[in-house]
């Protein structure tokens, strides 16, 4: 509505009443919102852009040799001619448990209170901190693998461990795309960041 603005509280608000400094702030924030918003669409264009090229030259060097792919699955460096600028793709899984964790972790506990009767719980802590929820509410899918790596040949615990693999699913992936520039053959690799606080 002409000449009122809604607050924070979604009241309208007189601009005549609106001190000139809060005037001055929305419209910086407004003005900057908007050019990262298109610069963030920008961003995902070149990814799309990126993406396609990097899996239509893959293609096209395995077709140099013969060579079908069976997908786009994979890690890739490109690197330039005079090997000062490479483009890196890493393909990243995202993971998660379904319910048949559940039943692993009571079988893990099962161990444990067996395995500490006569002692303190410290160890019943390490598990309780692998099956710990970060703050939005998700299993650290890193620390549960954690415990397959242990050499523990009881036969409920590699039981267990059987169970947290079987419920292991991927969700889905994520390809992430690097640039890295270095001087000269020997320079170290730095990467060319486009995250606003690392330029």
């Amino acid at each position: 509505m002409d000449g009122y603005r809604t607050n924070a509280l979604g009241h309208l608000v007189p601009v005549d009443k609106i001190a000139p400094i809060d005037i001055a702030r929305d419209e910086l924030v407004l003005e900057k919102a908007e050019k990262i918003r298109t610069l963030q669409e920008e961003l995902r264009t070149l990814k799309r852009e990126i993406m396609g090229d990097v899996e239509a030259f893959v293609a096209l060097s395995a077709d140099q040799y013969g060579v079908q792919l069976g997908g786009t699955k994979g890690n890739v460096t490109l690197l330039s001619f005079d090997g000062k600028t490479k483009l890196q793709r890493k393909m990243s899984d995202h993971l998660s448990f379904d319910e048949r964790l559940q039943a692993a972790k009571s079988l893990i506990d099962d161990c444990i209170r067996g395995w500490t009767q006569d002692s303190g719980s410290e160890v019943q802590a390490l598990v309780d901190y692998a099956f710990e929820l970060d703050r939005e509410g998700r299993i650290n899918v890193g620390r549960i693998l954690g415990l397959r790596r242990l050499q523990i040949e009881d036969a409920n615990w590699r039981q267990a461990m059987d169970m947290i693999g079987d419920s292991l699913t991927v969700t889905g992936t994520t390809a992430y795309f690097r640039l890295y520039e270095r001087d000269g053959e020997d320079g170290p690799w730095r990467a060319v960041p486009l995250d606003l606080a690392a330029v």
